[in-house]
């Protein structure tokens, strides 16, 4: 039985819990996976960390893990990953401008050295990068030591960002960044950011210039609003790890590559919770990441001598589960017999249908990153993809007025009347119009 692999991930190991292992006796092979729809479940209560200092920090997830567990699940897969990096880039459209058209030569002035002592490509691209994996950004403004200019702006990514926990009226007071992928040892390693008020940024950034000795450093948080109240918003395409999709797509993937390397069919999908694994580890009282990995294989050979050899027909296997307030149960353990005459490439259709579920719940149209495997191949027009296109940059229009939000403020503290940040579609043309595509912008606020 070969080994369980591990991988590194922002410089901490990491345990792979899912591989396809071989059972000689059965003439087939046996898929581990750990259950997707657990990685936005809380199943213990969520209660602020304390740090050293006393400083006090609201967990994103049960773990404190849960936007790492997010991107390790993208970067697993092609299709999800390039659907996002699309999103990111149509929501960039043209990228973000400061229009000065209107504005006297000194503030003109005044804008240029501004935008050249700050990236704004680089930072534009970041933040719609955030907005479209987890639903919020973060920017930090400094302003000059008399407080009179805001003179930078940078981007803070959000994976590295937690929320200090809400006083009593609501008003959350920081923001901790740090790497959280590691074990924090010091406070020192932890920068903490005044946090603008969400709801009233400007108010907030007013009123607490008016005291002696303010900061001269603020975060603005830009988060899309969401049916819930939680601190971190669930984005909307964790409907494909709560549902079954992004399983089935890795089963495929897995199931082919097992056939072409091994010619052993896969006859066992055996998904297994991530809590079973954590549950086994705090049961032996197990913390070291190598004894970890050997005692996942151990298990993984313990189902497999259960599922094979004449000796174990007609026996059961008895898993905990509990059942949720739907009524719906939870086990910890679901092995599924999988049907054997599934071949080669008669999983050609089955990827096609999981591919178009995903580019469909990224609300990613296929024909405008890559053409849908499979052997039929569908193919739009010129002019429907061009609408296509268009239709996708018209629906970011609601998150660059959130994004927005921190460049207003800019320019208003700045006092740089008629000036407005805007960010331009690109839009493809036709070829009697001599041009391949065109820059549209929306009308200029009065």
């Amino acid at each position: 039985m070969k080994k369980v692999s591990s991988y590194s991930h922002n410089n901490s190991l990491e345990i792979c819990f899912s591989s396809v292992e071989q059972m000689p006796e059965a003439k087939g092979a046996a898929l581990f996976i750990t259950d997707s729809s657990k990685v936005f479940k809380d199943d213990i209560d969520i209660s602020p960390i304390t740090l050293t200092d006393g400083t006090q920090y609201m967990p994103w997830g049960g773990d404190n893990m849960m936007p790492y567990h997010i991107l390790d699940m993208i970067e697993k897969d092609e299709t999800l990953s390039t659907c996002q990096m699309f999103n990111a880039e149509v929501c960039y459209g043209a990228g973000l401008s400061y229009n000065s058209a209107s504005c006297t030569a000194a503030i003109k002035e005044e804008i240029e050295d501004f935008l050249l002592a700050n990236s704004l490509p680089a930072y534009f691209l970041g933040v719609c990068q955030d907005f479209k994996h987890f639903g919020w950004c973060v920017s930090v403004i400094i302003l000059d030591n008399e407080g009179k200019r805001i003179v930078s702006l940078h981007r803070k990514e959000v994976c590295y960002c937690r929320f200090s926990p809400a006083k009593e009226d609501g008003r959350i007071e920081y923001v901790l960044y740090a790497n959280w992928n590691k074990s924090i040892g010091s406070i020192k390693e932890v920068e903490k950011i005044h946090l603008l008020s969400i709801d009233n940024p400007w108010g907030d950034l007013q009123e607490r210039l008016q005291k002696k000795n303010a900061p001269r450093k603020y975060a603005v948080v830009c988060r899309v609003p969401t049916p819930d109240s939680t601190y971190y918003p669930i984005p909307y395409y964790a409907a494909l790890f709560k549902g079954k999709w992004y399983n089935i797509k890795q089963l495929i993937g897995m199931a082919k590559e097992a056939k072409l390397k091994n010619s052993a069919p896969l006859k066992y999908h055996i998904e297994v919770s991530q809590r079973y694994w954590e549950g086994i580890f705090k049961r032996e009282r197990i913390t070291d990441i190598k004894k970890q990995q050997a005692r996942v294989v151990k298990e993984k050979q313990l189902i497999i001598d259960f599922l094979t050899g004449a000796e174990n027909s007609g026996k059961a296997l008895f898993s905990t589960f509990y059942v949720s307030p739907t009524g719906e149960e939870q086990h910890d353990v679901v092995i599924n017999r999988i049907d054997e005459a599934k071949e080669g490439g008669d999983w050609s259709t089955d990827i096609q249908e999981a591919v178009n579920m995903f580019c469909f719940t990224m609300r990613v149209h296929s024909n405008l990153v890559g053409s849908v495997p499979g052997k039929s191949q569908s193919n739009n027009s010129g002019s429907d993809k061009r609408e296509l296109y268009t239709i996708a940059q018209a629906l970011q229009k609601p998150y660059h007025d959130l994004l927005f939000t921190v460049h207003r403020i800019i320019m208003k503290f700045n006092k740089w009347k008629n000036a407005y940040p805007e960010c331009p579609f690109i839009q493809l043309t036709t070829l009697d119009e001599n041009k391949d595509a065109k820059t549209v912008t929306a009308d200029p606020p009065e």
